[in-house]
């Protein structure tokens, strides 16, 4: 479909060159797929990314993944999908301030932990344990877009959701930000959601954060994105002051150590990593019994895939399914256990 001679996604790209900063990550300059595909006449490459993860079964299913609180009672806790919807909106506010390609901070950010376990960085941390390369969940977001799902992201997409985390460096301004988006969003939700649980109290903040970014959600965030588009602003690199990061630092400290690592929040954590690694046990026993001939990394890989790829209910029922007794319950197959078993090439 073409409108004055051109296509739809013809027109975007001219756009993005004309009115996006040069430091910005172009659709039409995109280092492409890993399997070619013909353009479409009305998205631009990164636009396809962002709807092929939002059209994706593993984001369907962050929707029961938790992101601090396991199993919560209340509605209003944020899950693992309402976190990732967070972390999109903040990154293409700061995109779009900054004359960014918001299409690919999108993309990035919608499909940045769709790698991330049932019960969050519990379940997380057990598979980490429990694999001989170690479990990363920025690693395993990467193989479900590429190997599990075969989304064919194009390359800066990749590149963004497996340097999202704390330590990595992502290629793009656009993956930078959505990098940021990322820890501003977590901390400020989680602030909300832990006192909503009464783990903590607006006056239990510090101080020194409580004058610097206020205790109000949206004060303390637009505070912050401020903070970025004024440092960051036609520079080749995202971040924040000097002092903003200072203080954001001290605030995810604090975090961690009143909620994060010693609050209530934890107390079922040694019971959700249980239940995680005797069904990863059970799981590579009966995948050794019916492929005898496979070996062992690929056993582990393909239990790792599909118990990292469940949402904490099912991984509850499959528990329950697996290890008490219940003669009158339906069994629930497990035929993605096997397809993956398929994919992962075992025999």
């Amino acid at each position: 479909m073409k409108i004055g001679g051109k296509t739809v996604r013809e027109r975007i790209e001219e756009k993005e060159l004309l009115f996006l900063s040069p430091l910005a990550t172009f659709s039409s300059k995109t280092n492409g797929r890993v399997k070619y595909e013909e353009p479409c006449d009305l998205r631009t490459e990164f636009q396809r990314d962002r709807d092929r993860i939002l059209h994706s079964k593993a984001f369907r299913r962050l929707k029961h993944k938790t992101q601090v609180f396991f199993s919560p009672y209340d509605d209003h806790f944020r899950t693992r999908m309402t976190h990732t919807l967070e972390v999109s909106q903040i990154a293409r506010t700061i995109s779009r301030a900054l004359d960014l390609n918001e299409d690919l901070t999108e993309a990035i950010a919608l499909g940045h932990d769709l790698g991330h376990t049932p019960f969050g960085h519990s379940g997380e941390r057990v598979l980490d344990e429990l694999m001989p390369n170690g479990y990363k969940h920025n690693e395993q977001s990467v193989r479900v877009v590429t190997f599990i799902e075969n989304l064919n992201l194009t390359e800066e997409t990749l590149d963004g959701i497996l340097n999202h985390s704390y330590h990595c460096t992502p290629n793009t301004l656009e993956g930078q930000v959505v990098r940021l988006a990322d820890k501003i969003a977590y901390i400020n939700h989680d602030i909300q959601d832990a006192i909503r649980a009464g783990i903590i109290k607006t006056e239990n903040i510090p101080q020194e954060s409580i004058n610097y970014f206020s205790t109000t959600n949206r004060i303390r965030l637009t505070k912050i994105v401020n903070d970025i588009v004024e440092t960051s602003y036609g520079k080749d690199t995202i971040l924040m002051s000097d002092e903003c990061s200072k203080q954001f630092i001290s605030l995810r400290k604090w975090m961690f150590e009143h909620v994060y690592n010693n609050s209530p929040a934890k107390t079922a954590e040694d019971k959700a990593q249980n239940v995680i690694r005797r069904l990863f046990e059970f799981y590579c026993e009966e995948l050794t019994r019916i492929y005898p001939s496979s070996s062992k990394n690929e056993i582990m890989q393909t239990a790792c895939d599909y118990i990292s790829g469940m949402t904490d209910r099912y991984v509850l029922i499959k528990f329950e399914e697996n290890f008490l007794p219940s003669p009158l319950a339906q069994k629930n197959n497990d035929d993605f256990l096997f397809k993956l078993a398929q994919m992962n090439g075992l025999k």
